[in-house]
């Protein structure tokens, strides 16, 4: 496929609005050319108002070393390297001695059961001793900027009353590190230690300093003695300034895209390769040190603490609405839960889930837990997907399990629309989730994939779809066959209720991708849109409310000019203008000039 622009106009319009385009001519032929006619006073249909929104999935370190705004790796010591404590290394200074391992046995809650055990044979305030945490690739440093951080430790009474030591140096430094220099760029103390489990507060200030992302934090000791901490964790300013919030440039990215919804938690990620390690959201919510974590199915541990309600707050701070999608009893190694009562804990689980987004804070449990966390108000919802690719599923059960989860959900709360995740045959959902990953050919090759669709079955929610074409974001050719497909979407939204691009967002850093051709690349200090990124941003920012009637003569295919189009439509308010949006594209590198 041959690269080229994407054609967009905004226009003024009267009844009637003709373009001709002309294709690029050769020796041996004169091609006429292609006449497009919009009637703006016949109206076909409305446009679906959440037509566009977001994907969003635990895959590419999207979460944890991406969007969730966490600048230590490992908070929690879950994760083990081939020689030690992944991401942690032993700080000694000159002349001190130590020794770090994982106490499997002592932590400061039953969901996190171990810590990082410092036992500290020799140390001085010249010559400290403890461990440092290299960070997702590194940490990023601003000038002039304050980085918020807590933990949880507990001390020996050999640290606690060390000989010829002051009380105070039961305390802890805190210090960020430059890779190069080795000067500490800032640096502060704890409050001293106690013989409980206790939550510490601390910030770090950075000065005048050159941006970068080659820094780490240490955490040191002046003295011996042994000494437990874990959920060590570190925040830079996140967007709204929200505690154990996210980045700001990704959001801001988010916000760019002009999205009306969010599907949460994840495809793959609500799964889990196996039941056990489903996104199971009792476990993410509340403070962190009740977190247990879990790995995700690209092989890495999830921290969750981007949990449901931090998902939640993700919806309320870009001004859209989250589609819930629920575990409904099948993960992606093949274990599944027959229907019946083996199956109901798990409707239940969603019918409390379900609560806990809507629940009135003073009427019901789930929603007076939502209000204990923080957010008295309930989250609209409209939309529940039951599963996720359940096509994979060659058990058979997914009918069943569909049907067991929409007679409980529409039983309790039947205004709420179901989205099932592959076709069936039994109870009909309101609407179904179509998936498609593409080349540009191939997206070509299907524009009128829905023109013949039946208007009288389910809805469509396009929840997956993306050109697969560059790496590790998406080419200019890619951003060709997005738009093309995008001109199929809205011209058929009145089928098409909601569609997503997949994935969202990529670690560009070595081994931070498992999956190519991705939306919104980034590093651990930067971020950028990818041509599709502008493309999606483009189409969702002018969009009418109306599809009005359009013809082209001839048909593109005889003109020999592959030029595809979409046409919407804002009819005039009572004062104002009325307004017009077409989106041409032209997927040759040859013109098509355009008259109107």
């Amino acid at each position: 496929m041959t690269q080229t622009v994407l054609a967009r106009t905004t226009a003024l319009f009267a009844l009637s609005f003709t373009l001709s385009f002309s294709p690029a001519q050769t020796p041996s032929a004169t091609v006429p050319p292609a006449t497009l006619t919009i009637q703006v006073d016949k109206p076909l249909h409305s446009v679906s108002p959440t037509l566009y929104g977001l994907m969003t999935e635990e895959i590419n370190f999207s979460y944890d070393g991406g969007l969730y705004a966490e600048m230590v790796r490992n908070r929690t010591l879950q994760e083990n390297g081939w020689d030690g404590i992944a991401h942690w290394t032993l700080v000694e200074g000159p002349g001190a001695s130590a020794h770090m391992s994982v106490d499997k046995a002592t932590g400061p809650s039953a969901a996190l059961p171990k810590s990082l055990l410092l036992d500290i044979t020799r140390a001085t305030p010249a010559a400290p001793a403890g461990a440092r945490n290299e960070g997702f690739w590194g940490m990023s440093l601003t000038p002039n900027t304050t980085y918020r951080g807590s933990f949880y430790a507990k001390a020996d009474p050999t640290f606690l009353t060390p000989a010829s030591a002051a009380p105070a140096s039961a305390a802890l430094t805190f210090a960020l590190i430059s890779n190069n220099t080795g000067k500490a760029e800032a640096r502060t103390t704890s409050a001293p230690l106690t013989s409980t489990w206790k939550r510490y507060e601390f910030t770090l200030k950075t000065s005048a300093l050159t941006p970068s992302t080659e820094n780490h934090l240490e955490i040191t000791a002046t003295h011996p003695g042994k000494l437990w901490i874990t959920l060590i964790s570190l925040f830079p300013p996140t967007f709204h300034d929200r505690p154990n919030g996210n980045r700001i440039d990704l959001m801001q990215k988010l916000a760019a895209m002009h999205p009306r919804f969010l599907r949460l938690p994840g495809g793959n990620y609500l799964e889990g390769d196996t039941i056990a390690e489903r996104f199971d959201w009792k476990r993410t919510i509340g403070p962190l040190v009740d977190r247990p974590t879990h790995r995700s199915p690209w092989n890495y541990q999830s921290s969750d603490g981007l949990g449901l309600l931090e998902f939640l707050n993700w919806t309320e701070d870009l001004r859209i609405d989250p589609v819930l999608a629920v575990y409904a009893g099948y993960s992606l190694k093949g274990a599944h839960v027959d229907p019946g009562p083996a199956l109901q804990p798990f409707v239940d689980d969603a019918l409390d889930e379900i609560e806990f987004v809507t629940g009135d804070p003073h009427s019901t449990h789930w929603g007076a837990i939502r209000a204990s966390l923080g957010h008295p108000a309930p989250f609209p919802l409209h939309y529940v997907e039951i599963g996720n690719e359940d096509e994979f599923d060659k058990s058979g059960s997914y009918e069943g399990r569909y049907a067991q989860f929409s007679a409980a959900v529409k039983a309790k709360y039947p205004a709420l629309e179901l989205i099932a995740t592959t076709p069936i045959h039994g109870t009909r959902p309101d609407l179904i989730d179509d998936h498609y990953y593409r080349s540009a050919t191939e997206f070509f090759g299907m524009l009128d994939h829905y023109d013949h669709a039946s208007r009288t079955g389910p809805k469509i929610f396009v929840g997956e779809w993306a050109t697969r074409e560059g790496s590790p974001t998406t080419n200019l050719g890619a951003a060709l066959g997005d738009a093309a497909f995008m001109t199929s979407l809205e011209r058929n939204s009145d089928l098409i209720v909601m569609a997503s691009y997949a994935p969202l967002l990529v670690n560009v850093n070595p081994g931070g991708m498992q999956w190519e051709s991705d939306l919104i690349g980034y590093d651990t200090r930067t971020s950028f849109g990818s041509p599709s990124f502008y493309a999606q941003s483009i189409f969702a920012e002018f969009l009418g409310t109306v599809v009005p009637t359009s013809t082209i003569a001839p048909p593109t295919s005889q003109t020999g000019t592959p030029l595809v189009y979409s046409v919407t439509q804002t009819p005039a308010p009572a004062q104002g203008r009325a307004r017009l949006y077409l989106k041409l594209v032209n997927a040759t590198s040859a013109p098509a000039p355009a008259e109107d």
